[in-house]
This record gives structure tokens, sequence and C-alpha cells, in this order.
């Protein structure tokens, strides 16, 4: 599928949500059905694989030996299904939500509270759920949002439209509250080793039209996304042992750490903490100016693509930025332990 194409479909999916319509095929209602029963034999095949049937609990504070003017940490949360939660790995600064922690820590040079609503086998309904409980302590109202959230919409068939609009409303709810959101596009199912061709091109199509409708929709809100694709680069194709859990579903702590390298810049910028020469589109690394729908499906198609709101309007609707940031390097950090409590 041309990007053009793909901009179209993604283009009516987003509408259909702001606008009510009913369940837009992903890549046709046979294929998504194909797509579900390949994927879930996989998962039937692999099992546990040996992967901690929980994920790590990282919250708490990171680099609290920082100074901060008397300022209080910042307040990251993360949102989304296992993949934000950090299942398949065993130790809690091993997990995306400690490592954009201690990134974030290290980079505005402040203490970040970090706290972690995310629910393994999550699909965008549970969003509503995750807010509210997210914003139900008053005076809490996070900094910064990171939502990681599409692969269980795909393989539970959940209508594209409402996938977009669940999220689409989470992002508006909490770019209300007063945070910014950072959205992790749904990842491309069409990585994982078990799923066969063809259809292991089919989930690809799929996971691609629904991140690019899920790029409309979190733009059109406010927010910014950065696209999971492949999960991350060419990596997880070429060491798929390296980047994957012992499960062949679940990132590694490797590929965990490959994601959070993507995603930090984005957070960063969001919060103002990145260098303003930076934030002018680089011709060099064809950034541009493109109407929301075509940026949407160029970063579908190039994972660790940014898309951010920029004009409101032109000739063909709204226009984002396109940015296609340097990843940066993050370690892994453990929460300060005497902190954990009143995230």
């Amino acid at each position: 599928m041309t990007s053009m194409s793909r901009a179209r479909v993604a283009r009516r999916i987003a509408a259909g949500a702001a606008y009510g319509g009913g369940g837009i095929g992903l890549a046709g209602a046979a294929a998504v059905g194909l797509v579900l029963a390949e994927v879930q034999l996989a998962k039937r095949a692999v099992g546990n694989g040996g992967t901690a049937p929980h994920p790590p609990s990282a919250e708490g504070l990171y680099g609290d030996g920082m100074t901060s003017a008397g300022e209080p940490p910042l307040r990251l949360l993360m949102l989304g299904d296992s993949t934000a939660a950090g299942q398949g790995v065993r130790r809690a600064g091993q997990t995306p939500g400690a490592l954009l922690a201690s990134g974030l820590a290290a980079v505005a040079e402040r203490p970040v509270r970090l706290r972690n609503v995310a629910l393994p086998g999550a699909r965008s309904d549970d969003l509503e759920r995750q807010v509210s409980e997210a914003l139900a302590d008053s005076g809490q109202v996070p900094d910064i949002c990171v939502i990681m959230i599409g692969a269980n919409d795909v393989t539970n068939r959940m209508p594209a439209t409402r996938s977009v609009r669940c999220l689409a409303t989470a992002v508006r709810r909490l770019r209300t509250a007063g945070a910014e959101v950072v959205v992790g596009t749904c990842p491309d199912l069409g990585t994982i080793e078990p799923v066969q061709q063809p259809l292991r091109w089919l989930a690809r199509r799929a996971s691609r039209q629904l991140a690019a409708a899920q790029t409309i929709g979190v733009v059109e809100q406010g927010g910014r996304t950065v696209s999971l694709g492949d999960l991350l680069g060419p990596e997880f194709a070429a060491n798929p042992r390296e980047m994957f859990a012992a499960d062949s579903y679940h990132p590694s702590a490797e590929g965990y750490a490959t994601a959070a390298m993507a995603v930090l810049p984005t957070v960063c910028a969001s919060l103002g903490l990145w260098p303003a020469e930076e934030e002018r589109p680089d011709v060099s690394r064809r950034e541009g100016f493109l109407p929301v729908a075509r940026a949407a499906a160029e970063a579908a198609s190039e994972a660790g693509t940014e898309v951010a709101a920029a004009m409101p309007t032109g000739p063909r609707g709204p226009w984002a930025l396109l940015k296609r940031r340097r990843r940066r390097r993050v370690g892994a950090t453990e929460p300060s332990p005497t902190s954990a409590s009143g995230v």
C-alpha cells in the first residue's frame, strides 16, 4: 500500500471515530480474522516461555539525588497495555517507564516521579478507566503522559473507529487536565516470529493502518505520536532473539531500551527540554510540514518517527510537523525504594 493510499484509509478511520461512524475494516474482516487466529495460535505455541507472569513494579522516584531549586519532581504517567507495563522483563529498571523516567531525569536535571496504570491485555477501551484512575488524586496531574496501545485492538478485532475514538478521548481528557501526551502507536504485529506469511504481511498492514489513524486522532487532540512500527528499528528484524523476550511476543530488556531511546526525545521536546534549534524541521533528515493524514501514513511506515500538531488548517485540512529525531541513549535505573509510595 502506498503512502497516499494509507493516508486515505487513515483519514477515513479517524473521521469515522470523530463522527461516530461504524467499524471500518483495518485490512478487511476476513484478513483480520485470519490474523487474529494466527496470532492466538502463535501466543499459545510460545506460551510464557519463561517470561515473568506479571510486570515488575517500577513506580517511584528517579534521579532523587538531583537538585531542582525547590521545584517538585516532574510527574511521568504510563498508560496502555503490556508494552507500557513492561511485560517480558524481570527487573523494574528494564521497563520502559523506568527507562523513560531515568532518561527524563537526566535531561531535565530534576527528579522524576513515575506512576504506571497500564494493564497487560488492555485495549483502547480500557483507557477511560486508566485515565480516571490516574486523575483521581486531586492536585496530582501528571506533567507528561506516555500511552502505548493498539496491539490488542488488532488481535481482538476491535473496530478501528472505536479504537481511535477511545484513544482520542483519553488524550483529550489528559490534555484538558493540563498534561502533555505522547502516544507510542500500534506496533507492527508482522514482527512476531511465530506468525507466518502471508498472515505476517496482513498483520503488518492492519497494524500500520491503525497506527496511522491513531496518529491523526492524537494530533488533532493536541498530543504527539511516535511510531513504534516494528518495535522501533531494523534491530528487531535483524536480532529478534535479542530484541524479543523469551515468549517471542513482548520486547526484551534490549527491546525496551531501543523503544525508550526513540520515545525519550519526544517526551523531552513536549516539556520544552529539547534545544530550540532541534525543533525546526531538518530537510536533510526529510523532516517537514505535511497534511496530518500524509504525515501519519509516512510515520506508520518508518519506526521512531514523531508527528506533532503544526498549523491548525490548510488546503487539505490540519497540518503536522513530521520529525525524525536522533535517538537518546538511556540506561536502566531502579526506583528509589524510599519514595515508591504516594506516586
